[in-house]
């Protein structure tokens, strides 16, 4: 049995060679292509999730990673059978479009950072100085305040190189959320969006554009999903959380955040993430959503694919944990499939799972 998998422009596809579905795969399954585009946050977890659920099933899950915002057009123009976005709709939002959300995983976005001379995980960062390196105040990194939240630390006199997102992404949602509600300079300046007008700095596409621009630019300070940085060993700094702690990204520090989610008491799963109270809450993290049509043109198709996020619920925990994301507990996922039962139709009938 021989597997590949190709990676092309943010694409995953996988394909499953000399091998027929295994047994108990839903008939008709080895033509079965489910197609889905958005979020970059949750590309490392989805990617792997595809490959092993060929691998299982004949079930081929093809993944454009392109950001949000999108993944939002994408889904609401009908061109895939589903959209992800870190940056949650709201449920007018939803009802008008005639969608149904859902969270399928959470994870955290830490600042990454090419300092010469400073390793991952040394520098120490407050949410004022996160925010004022953003907004332009603090321009280089031996400025005073940057050297009296790290006074063991030789930080160079060398220029901030700011990086950010280009495109409508909801890991800048994310962030950006987390920058508001920890900055009022932020919230009145700039705002929360998957698309904001940075005061500074250039955008990159994706995580690969931030990621390259960091990795380019000596003095550079930029964001990126965890896992994303951990795969590409990436530098981070440190963040000081809501209880002025200093916790190291991670999925217990992530799960920390994640254990104050009230997930159902909120319309459309809308929950935001960042700013978490808890000694051990890393103060960026958030969940990735899932956006699928209420009516489902082909109930076949429509079962298969929710057999995919079933799956990835049921049986994938153990990789997302591997790449540091936070699986989303069973009672959640049990809300999540009463919601398919309550909202899911195809030809007037309730959609098989």
């Amino acid at each position: 049995m021989k597997f590949f998998s190709v990676f092309v422009l943010g694409t995953i596809t996988s394909v499953l060679l000399g091998c027929s579905p295994q047994p108990g795969a839903p008939a008709g399954a080895s033509s079965t292509i489910i197609n889905g585009a958005g979020a970059t946050f949750p590309y490392p977890i989805y990617s792997k999730w595809a490959y092993a659920y060929q691998a299982a099933t004949g079930v081929k899950v093809n993944y454009q990673s392109i950001g949000s915002g999108g993944g939002i057009s994408q889904i609401k123009n009908q061109t895939v059978d589903f959209g992800a976005s870190d940056s949650p709709l709201t449920i007018e939002e939803l009802t008008e479009s005639k969608l149904v959300q859902f969270p399928l995983v959470v994870g955290g976005i830490v600042p990454v950072v090419h300092i010469e001379g400073v390793a991952s995980g040394k520098l120490r960062l407050t949410p004022k100085l996160l925010a004022d390196i953003f907004l332009g105040r603090i321009k280089t990194w031996d400025a005073a305040e940057l050297k009296a939240a790290n006074p063991d630390l030789k930080l160079p006199a060398k220029e901030i190189a700011v990086v950010h997102r280009a495109d409508g992404s909801g890991t800048t949602w994310i962030f950006t959320s987390y920058l508001s509600e920890t900055s009022s300079a932020w919230k009145e300046k700039v705002g929360v969006g998957k698309s904001v007008s940075w005061p500074v700095g250039v955008g990159g596409k994706g995580n690969e554009g931030v990621a390259a621009y960091v990795d380019r630019i000596d003095g550079s300070i930029g964001y990126v999903e965890y896992a994303y940085a951990l795969q590409n060993k990436m530098p981070y700094a440190l963040l000081e959380n809501r209880a002025g702690k200093y916790p190291e990204p991670a999925i217990k520090t992530f799960q920390a955040a994640a254990a104050n989610a009230d997930w159902k008491s909120a319309p459309g799963y809308y929950v935001v993430l960042v700013n978490q109270p808890g000694d051990a809450s890393w103060p960026i993290t958030g969940a990735s959503f899932i956006l699928i049509h209420k009516d489902q043109p082909n109930a076949e198709h429509a079962t298969a694919m929710l057999r995919f996020f079933d799956w990835s619920y049921r049986k994938g925990a153990a990789a997302a944990e591997e790449l540091d994301y936070v699986p989303i507990p069973l009672k959640v996922v049990e809300l999540v499939e009463a919601t398919w039962d309550q909202e899911l139709r195809s030809g007037g009938k309730p959609v098989p799972h």
